[in-house]
């Protein structure tokens, strides 16, 4: 059967995997948003549903002051002995920590710190040992991939954190992952860092700690001389094999807006490309070390795709989001809509504003809502980060009820066009394709348009950092007891 390229959609970067009771579980990561590294369900590789969150509590996740693209990096999820576990780094905190759990669709327990530091942590076990593996400095000086042995239980280190592999030459080594593989030890990493230059490279070993030696085609898997292709930054893999004997790999990519244009604002997502071992233990990826928009893969499927999103058919305590630590008494659902009670924090500031947010996941949509206000503002948000998105909000000024359309592009915020109405309610729309947001009131005429704004000024190209962009339903307010209603509110793709 063929499958289409991205697997998991919309911002879901720096995916890691693992195989259970003959299901695959996934994890990506979180940044400032909570709660932190979604886990997603698959039978096939290829559907994956989202039944939770690893990190749910604040206890776990204190991502208070974080700024964007602060909080959780990528993580990894390992099963081992009937435990998941997951690893990961909390960059605002800059620790590294794990948290595991028996019941995949449970709570995960408080965390163990490690005594390790650095970035993009992994776990590998063997013989009665955990090998814990991030990248960074180790106790010697030496930067690399940097590895220790530690008690799982308490996160102690057993052994000094030595580096391993400096990788193939490209700068940014990260992400690495160590396997065992018919007998050779395998050491997969990223290099050229998380943009145009990302790449995947691997060595091998007859030893937990080496020496490694770099498979002689690094990179394995790159789109970096594709030129004009819209696949790009191919990075930041974890192997995986299926039911049948076959292996795939999990990576991140990013769809560009156009094969002339090289911008992206959807985020990083999860790509799935086949894997292929020779005789010698060498394996290779894709198509000629390519990702490419498509593969054909054993089992009986069928792709599926939710092309219509509304309160009704999400689950808004799972898909939906906050941003940093939420306070849950501002937020009220039913299936019908949701009540949020605005606070005096801006979507402009390092705090935890009134916010709702889920994934955009395809360049075409049309959002709407219908959005009533007692005092202050509510409105819809396409949110890339505090400096950077499109709001079309219902505000009180004055004892009159307006609609507004702003864009904020890093230090320029402009209040587009304003429109007086004689309610507190309001029908708002926001469209989009590859290039543009438009935002309108009530019907998508050419008289309706408050605001438009460029995708491109909502790209990481442009914005910086990791993330990538929200839907977002929000609510501000300076004065108690203001609540905002959101109803029919829908995504279509």
């Amino acid at each position: 059967m063929k499958y289409q390229n991205p697997i998991v959609k919309g911002f879901n970067p720096d995916p890691s995997i693992c195989k259970a009771n003959g299901k695959y579980y996934l994890v990506t990561s979180t940044f400032q948003f909570f709660p932190g590294v979604p886990v997603y369900e698959s039978d096939d590789l290829v559907n994956w549903e989202l039944i939770g969150h690893c990190l749910t509590r604040k206890s776990q996740l204190n991502l208070e002051g974080s700024v964007s693209s602060g909080g959780i990096y990528a993580p990894t999820i390992r099963y081992h002995e009937g435990r998941f576990y997951m690893t990961t780094t909390n960059s605002t905190t800059q620790q590294n920590f794990i948290v595991y759990t028996d019941d995949i669709y449970g709570e995960w327990s408080e965390p163990v710190f490690i005594e390790q530091g650095g970035i993009d942590p992994s776990l590998y076990f063997e013989d009665g040992k955990v090998y814990f593996m991030s990248n960074g400095t180790d106790d010697f000086g030496n930067e690399g991939i940097t590895q220790c042995e530690i008690n799982i239980l308490t996160g102690e280190k057993l052994s000094p954190s030595k580096s391993i592999w400096q990788g193939s030459g490209g700068r940014y080594l990260e992400g690495p992952h160590l396997y065992k593989i018919n007998g050779i030890y395998y050491l997969v990493a990223s290099e050229g860092g998380t943009e145009y230059g990302h790449m995947l490279t691997y060595a091998i070993g007859d030893n937990p700690y080496g020496p490694f030696t770099n498979y002689p085609k690094n990179p394995v898997l790159t789109n970096r001389n594709l030129g004009g292709f819209q696949i790009q930054a191919v990075g930041h893999g974890d192997l995986i094999e299926d039911n049948d004997g076959n292996w795939h790999l999990v990576h991140l990519a990013f769809r560009q807006i156009d094969r002339w244009l090289p911008f992206h604002h959807l985020g990083r997502e999860t790509f799935l490309v086949p894997v292929s071992f020779d005789q010698d233990g060498w394996f290779t990826c894709g198509l000629n070390g390519t990702t490419e928009p498509s593969y054909e893969i054993k089992g009986d499927f069928i792709q599926k795709e939710v092309k219509t999103l509304t309160f009704e058919n999400t689950d808004i305590e799972r898909e939906w989001i906050y941003l940093r630590n939420p306070n849950k008494q501002d937020y009220n659902f039913t299936h019908e809509k949701v009540t949020l009670k605005g606070n005096q924090h801006t979507l402009d500031e390092f705090e935890s504003p009134t916010f709702l947010g889920i994934r955009q996941t395809d360049f075409d949509s049309k959002i709407e809502t219908t959005v009533s206000i007692d005092h202050g503002l509510a409105g819809l948000t396409i949110f890339m980060d505090d400096l950077h998105h499109y709001d079309l909000y219902i505000e009180k000024a004055n004892d009159q009820y307006r609609v507004v359309g702003k864009i904020n592009i890093g230090p320029l915020k402009q209040v587009v066009s304003r429109k007086y109405i004689q309610s507190n309610e309001a029908r708002l729309i926001i469209t989009s394709d590859a290039l543009m947001y438009r935002l309108y009131i009530d019907e998508v005429k050419p008289e309706n348009e408050l605001a438009f704004g460029q995708t491109r000024y909502l790209s990481s190209e442009v914005a910086g950092g990791f993330t990538g962009v929200m839907i977002g339903i929000y609510a501000i307010s300076e004065k108690e007891g203001n609540q905002a209603v959101f109803k029919n509110f829908k995504i279509s793709y």
